[in-house]
């Protein structure tokens, strides 16, 4: 089959999981406003999982570039940088907390750049052999399952209705098939400059795990809802850990 096809429809099929959190869309308020923290600590588990576990490891595997830790520095200071102008664009000067909106946003935002990645890649297994493309399309399609049930929690935290939460949720995740057409059409081009694009994503994820996520839940000081959120954590980077043995 044509690798054209076969990228387009693993990454279109990618894109549909982002609508497993309709999975919560029946679920009572009272229950979605207990469980958000869980999947923001969850997202925060997921996130610096996929950063340490499986795009630094494919860079260095690749060929760690001589400028590698300058891109991933700049990764993580672009998404200080955009909290910074999402603060004083909401009037929040003087607050040290971060408000709920910009969680979402960031947390869209960092979606977005990993689903395109996701795409390239695809596009790029596919034309080196078929099987490596449905092999690598299984593993991304396996962490976008808690990946988009953990990015609709953090929508929903973030204030936004159960139905907007999962039209924006399956908005971010069709980045994945604009990946997947750009990387195919362009591989040849791009191909040298993934591992950069990986680090920059890299970067992304430790800043908006690290500096955003882990502060929302580490605030809670009920002993026993404070480690079950902490456990959460480590089952959202153990997750990523398992799926290291898929890919």
């Amino acid at each position: 089959m044509n690798p054209f096809l076969l990228t387009l429809i693993a990454t279109t099929a990618i894109s549909l999981l982002a609508l497993s959190g309709s999975i919560l869309l029946f679920a009572k308020d009272h229950f979605l406003n207990r469980i958000s923290l869980y999947l923001i600590a969850l997202a925060a588990g997921a996130l610096l999982g996929t950063a340490f576990l499986h795009i630094l490891p494919e860079v260095i595997e690749k060929g760690f570039p001589q400028q590698g830790f300058l891109i991933l520095l700049g990764g993580f200071l672009f998404f200080y940088i955009g909290e910074k102008l999402l603060h004083l664009h909401h009037g929040a000067e003087g607050a040290d907390e971060h408000t709920p909106q910009d969680l979402g946003v960031l947390s869209l935002s960092a979606d977005t750049v990993h689903n395109f990645v996701d795409g390239v890649i695809l596009a790029a297994a596919f034309l080196v052999d078929i099987k490596l493309g449905i092999v690598t399309a299984a593993a991304v399609a396996l962490h976008e399952i808690p990946q988009e049930i953990a990015e609709f929690g953090v929508l929903l935290y973030a204030g936004f209705s159960k139905h907007k939460a999962l039209l924006l949720n399956f908005i971010s995740a069709t980045t994945v098939i604009i990946g997947g057409i750009v990387g195919f059409i362009f591989q040849e081009a791009l191909i040298s400059y993934i591992p950069f694009v990986l680090l920059f994503a890299a970067g992304s994820f430790l800043y908006i795990g690290a500096s955003d996520f882990i502060p929302e839940f580490k605030k809670e000081r009920d002993p026993k809802k404070a480690l079950l959120l902490s456990l959460t954590f480590f089952f959202g980077i153990f997750l990523m850990w398992v799926f290291t043995f898929i890919e």
